[in-house]
């Protein structure tokens, strides 16, 4: 056999994995624990992992190169998988689902609304709702704890609204609940390989359905709004997507579309961001502190500008290690187009791969210890000491790289400083803190927290 012979043989190779043996151990993790599903496994076969669940056939991906290669080097073969296509029942086809020229049409109507110059415009905002959350904070000293997680949901969605919007979501305060029972029905259905008919009147279900009906009329309402009301020059989303719709029912159908997909992408990741940064702050005193502190040096009793954000470099940092930990999205699912070869392995057309940044951020060969919390691997006085570009990917990579990023991180930023420097947030004794990996990966069940003004002279003026 010549050498090319051998090459075209290994290409053809399948990669290792669980044996068939193993089936009801892996349908029981794919539902109970995902997280453990992908870990283990990676632990135990290497960086090209095969996961075979009964007629269903996922890869697991988990190198810095590989992950390169499906989600930048040949991302044109790469369509949105297993989670996402289901998400799509309610959805429909909006940016985080849509594949080939749809989304490429749709990305570049957005795109205009996320550059940096517009984000910086819209600190004051950022600021101003922050503002508002710490005092509703701080007047619940006392008061029992308060649900952190329920409390970033609508910090988010405020800020979204004012942002990207130009509109108010106070009103809409089902939002939060009927974005948790899509996300929920997504799941079921991914997990369930989609065998339970729709219309078995499942409790799940039949909070779906209530909650897609939901948000299908909010953004119907937003759209009725703003056409009654035109902003001239408006720079926002609804604005760009009427200067680029007609009135026809499927221009219609996709302003609905990408207004919803808006809605979840835009609060979902960077609420879970900020759940995970204070009970991680919170565990860890000394962090804590060195937050207080630079926040009272950088910002004293101000508001913080987006001038700040190159001064707040370990609330930063903090920020960035926060996502290794616990990425918002945790899983980037793909379905090969055509057949591909990775890691040197054969990857036949129409198969699930999976780049799972949780278990790449816990990978031992980039990242020392890397259960332990520690914001310093991000201190940007040492940049020689970050890893790979593609080890660490909490938005993604390649084309559809989060186009939202920088207003996330700012907002995670301006929260955690402007926090650290008025208010103490301590968990409640006993409460577990797990991870529940859905589409995002969220805390399960909740964070309550009680809350604690700094003494005076170590918090802002009222």
């Amino acid at each position: 056999m010549t050498g090319s012979q051998q090459e075209a043989r290994a290409a053809r190779t399948a990669p290792p994995g669980p044996p068939r043996r193993a089936t009801f151990r892996l349908l029981k993790q794919l539902f109970t624990d995902r997280l453990a599903l992908m870990g283990d496994n990676a632990e135990e076969y290497g960086d090209v992992v095969r996961i075979a669940i009964g007629p269903k056939t996922m890869f697991l991906v988990n190198h810095p190169d590989l992950a390169k290669h499906v989600l930048a080097d040949n991302a044109a073969n790469y369509h949105k998988g297993i989670g996402l296509q289901e998400a799509r029942r309610a959805l429909g086809d909006g940016l985080l689902t849509s594949d080939g020229e749809t989304w490429r049409t749709q990305r570049r109507t957005i795109q205009p609304v996320f550059q940096p110059k517009r984000i910086s415009r819209q600190a004051a905002v950022v600021a101003s709702e922050v503002d508002g959350l710490i005092e509703r904070l701080a007047a619940r000293e006392g008061a029992g704890p308060v649900e952190i997680l329920h409390e970033m949901t609508g910090l988010t969605l405020g800020v979204l609204g004012k942002t990207l919007l130009d509109a108010e979501l106070g009103g809409y305060e089902t939002l939060g609940h009927s974005f948790e029972a899509v996300q929920d029905q997504a799941m079921f259905e991914a997990v369930t390989l989609s065998m339970v008919p729709q219309w078995v009147p499942l409790k799940k279900q039949v909070q779906f359905r209530a909650a897609r009906d939901d948000l299908r009329r909010i953004a119907e309402e937003l759209v009725d709004q703003r056409l009654a009301n035109p902003v001239e020059n408006g720079e926002d989303v609804l604005s760009r997507l009427i200067a680029t719709g007609t009135a026809d029912s499927a221009s219609r159908e996709r302003m609905r579309d990408e207004l919803i997909t808006l809605l979840l992408a835009g609060h979902e990741t960077t609420a879970s961001t900020l759940g995970w940064a204070f009970h991680l702050v919170d565990e860890h005193p000394d962090v804590a502190q060195r937050l207080h502190e630079e926040a009272v040096e950088v910002l004293g009793d101000r508001l913080p500008e987006y001038e700040d954000l190159r001064k707040l470099t370990y609330t930063a940092a903090v920020v960035e290690e926060v996502m290794r930990m616990y990425p918002p999205v945790w899983l980037l699912p793909r379905v090969a187009q055509a057949d591909d070869e990775i890691g040197g392995y054969h990857v036949p057309a129409g198969s699930d791969v999976v780049v799972v940044p949780y278990t790449l951020h816990r990978h031992p060969d980039f990242w020392t210890d890397p259960e332990r919390f520690d914001p310093g691997r991000f201190d940007a006085a040492n940049p020689a000491g970050r890893p790979p570009r593609y080890a660490y990917i909490p938005f993604g990579a390649g084309p559809r790289f989060c186009i939202g990023n920088s207003l996330g991180v700012m907002e995670a930023v301006f929260v955690l400083a402007m926090a650290s420097r008025d208010l103490e947030l301590r968990k409640v004794p006993g409460k577990v803190v797990e991870p529940e990996a859905m589409l995002s990966l969220r805390v399960r069940g909740g964070l309550p927290m009680t809350v604690h003004r700094r003494a005076a002279e170590h918090r802002r003026a009222a």
